[in-house]
C-alpha cells in the first residue's frame, strides 16, 4: 500500500472515539426495556454509528492522507477502525453480561414474548414455539458466548458499512500541470 502513513495508530485513536460511544450507547439498551423514551434513543444513536465513521475517516483522508484516499485504503482503515471499536465494547459486553445482568435481557424478552402470546393468531403456534426454543438456546449461553457472538456481529455488519464509507469517502489526487 503506497499511500500507508501509519494508518493504524489513527485506526486504533479513532476506534477507541467509537468504542466508547458505543459503550454510552449500550448502556441504553437494558435500561430501554423498563423505559421505552430510552429504548429509542439507543436506536437513534446506533443509526448515528454510519455517520461518525464517516466523518472519522473523512477526517483521516483530510488531516493525514493530505485529502485524497484511495477506495482500498479508505475501506481498509474503516475497517479495521471499526474492529477496534467492536474489541473495546466486547470488553464492556463482557462486563455487563458476566457481573450486572444475571440473565436480566433474556429474562425480560421471554416475559414480553409470554405476554404477547396470550392472544395469537390461528396458525402462529409453531412460529411462537421456534422463537421459545430459540429463547432457551439463547439462555444456555454463557457471558463468553454472547460476547463474541456480539463482537463478531459487530465486525461483519460494520465491514459491510465500511463499503459505502470507503467509496464516499475516497478521492483521487489532482493532477496539476
Amino acid at each position: 500500500m503506497a499511500e500507508n502513513k501509519g494508518y493504524m495508530q489513527y485506526a486504533m485513536l479513532f476506534g477507541t472515539y467509537l468504542g466508547g460511544y458505543w459503550i454510552l450507547k449500550f448502556i441504553l439498551f437494558p435500561l430501554g426495556l423498563t423505559i421505552p423514551f430510552l429504548s429509542f434513543l439507543f436506536v437513534g444513536l446506533t443509526l448515528c454509528v454510519p455517520f461518525m465513521g464517516y466523518y472519522y475517516v473523512r477526517m483521516y483522508r483530510n488531516t493525514v492522507c493530505s485529502g485524497s484516499i484511495s477506495f482500498l485504503h479508505a475501506w481498509i482503515f474503516t475497517v479495521f477502525m471499526y474492529m477496534f471499536a467492536a474489541l473495546l465494547t466486547a470488553v464492556a459486553h463482557y462486563i455487563y453480561f458476566r457481573f450486572i445482568d444475571h440473565g436480566y435481557i433474556i429474562n425480560t424478552y421471554t416475559n414480553i414474548l409470554n405476554a404477547a402470546t396470550q392472544n395469537t393468531l390461528p396458525g402462529m403456534d409453531s412460529y411462537i414455539t421456534q422463537i421459545k426454543e430459540a429463547m432457551n438456546v439463547i439462555k444456555a449461553f454463557s457471558p463468553t458466548d454472547i460476547t463474541l457472538q456480539l463482537l463478531s456481529q459487530n465486525v461483519f455488519y460494520c465491514s459491510i458499512l465500511a463499503i459505502p464509507t470507503a467509496l464516499i469517502v475516497m478521492k483521487k489526487k489532482k493532477n496539476i500541470e
